[in-house]
């Protein structure tokens, strides 16, 4: 899928230092304009609350409308860039959702907040498969770690200004003016960076030559297959628990501690502030370590620490707990997808992407409604209890399936089959517009 979604745009001078100092720092601004509407609602979920008096159940579903079509529209959405070109799908997954987001913040009902936040992860699903071949595509292969990182960058560090920014904007003009203050300002820079990609971009040229290198692998160039499953299982899971209760920790912090609305939402900034640097940490631990003990490391930290936020006797602890489960959480997220790439063949390694993403998205999303029903049922510490244990289990379960699907009498490839991995192109990332 994202394979052609530089059909229609072909950067210049691809392999050059130019395009790496001028167009990477663009793509880090637009991932924090896609991001920066969308990290809103959970931070400012407090004042929401208060002034539509939902419940918990209707504030996790008030957040999980976005998560589930968010993750829904990935599919369709690098479909349509294929044919529509990138330009127009990145200017909408930007224009788009602070459009929605500037009607958000003038909604004078739950209906219809719902029905808009559905729309921003419709309008917002086309950036993720589309932003990363370009930024490839413009980049030499030598730095393409260290692009896709600060990229990641780019993309995390709304998450972490996200509260401090809305607190500090609705002491002035509340929730309504903060999601419209932020907004103008993102709709503009999408205009911007439709015109900068413009600039940047060329007819697609066709290269008929072919090489003799064989096209795909129909077999993994390293490790079992059968390994990809427990491990996509685990590092899905972990993310969509960690969500679902970060999403209630401001109106955790509200009822346990007494926390005035606009300091609980800007806790948030303590989980989210490792994806300042833990992503890049996670790298480095991979290298060293390889990925699997990685992330299942993280995935085994990251249980306690949900356990133990229920007898935390202080606000300080809180802080803690979820700065260590941020680190969990931003470590794991790109050394799984370095895992799944180095595993799959070359023929499956879009697809397996694909359904990763869409596991992380819509986990969340599915499980931050159930998380906002057991409260109301049963309370915070049932509920917080129930979710560490469950993911204790399922990383256990999973590290015994892993070892399983690692024994030695794991099935090999035919002798026939290629071996040669297939060395990255241009041509892989553009072709002759029809």
């Amino acid at each position: 899928m994202v394979k052609n979604t530089v059909s229609r745009l072909r950067l210049k001078k691809p392999g050059g230092l130019a395009p790496f100092l001028g167009l990477l720092p663009l793509f880090m601004m637009a991932h924090f304009g896609h991001h920066l509407l969308n990290s809103l609602p959970i931070p400012l979920l407090p004042m929401i609350r208060q002034d539509f008096d939902l419940n918990f159940t209707q504030s996790g579903l008030l957040i999980s409308a976005f998560t589930l079509s968010y993750g829904l529209s990935q599919f369709p959405a690098g479909w349509l860039a294929d044919r529509m070109g990138p330009r127009i799908i990145l200017t909408v997954s930007i224009c788009g959702v602070s459009v929605v987001g500037f009607l958000f913040g003038l909604a004078q009902s739950y209906p219809a907040m719902l029905a808009l936040m559905l729309a921003m992860g419709i309008l917002g699903g086309g950036y993720h498969p589309t932003a990363p071949p370009l930024i490839l595509a413009a980049v030499d292969p030598k730095k393409h770690g260290r692009a896709m990182g600060l990229h990641m960058v780019g993309g995390s560090a709304p998450f972490f200004l996200a509260p401090l920014i809305a607190v500090a904007l609705a002491s002035v003009w509340g929730w309504r003016g903060t999601f419209i203050a932020l907004a103008v300002p993102t709709m503009l820079f999408g205009v911007v960076f439709y015109l900068a990609l413009k600039r940047y971009s060329q007819t697609a040229e066709t290269e008929k030559s072919q090489s003799d290198l064989p096209q795909n692998e129909a077999w993994p160039p390293t490790g079992n297959p059968r390994r990809l499953v427990p491990f996509i299982v685990l590092s899905t899971f972990t993310h969509a628990v960690t969500f679902c209760i970060v999403a209630f920790i401001p109106l955790f912090l509200i009822d346990r501690f007494g926390l005035d609305k606009k300091s609980a939402a800007a806790f948030l900034s303590v989980y989210y502030s490792a994806g300042l640097w833990a992503s890049l940490l996670g790298g480095i631990l991979s290298d060293r370590i390889g990925g699997v003990p990685v992330v299942f490391s993280a995935c085994f930290i990251a249980a306690p620490m949900i356990l133990f936020l229920n007898v935390s006797p202080s606000v300080l602890l809180i802080g803690f707990l979820l700065f260590v489960l941020g680190i969990t959480n931003y470590v794991r997220t790109p050394v799984s997808e370095s895992y799944i790439v180095s595993q799959a063949s070359a023929r499956h390694r879009s697809t397996l992407l694909g359904i990763y993403y869409f596991s992380n998205m819509e986990g969340g999303g599915v499980l931050t409604p159930l998380m906002g029903f057991l409260i109301d049922q049963y309370g915070f510490y049932f509920s917080f209890s129930a979710a560490g244990t469950v993911l204790l289990l399922v990383a256990l379960i999973c590290l015994i399936w892993l070892r399983y699907a690692s024994r030695p009498d794991a099935p090999e490839p035919p002798d026939n089959f290629p071996r040669v991995r297939p060395r990255f192109r241009m041509s892989d990332c553009h072709r002759t517009p029809e």
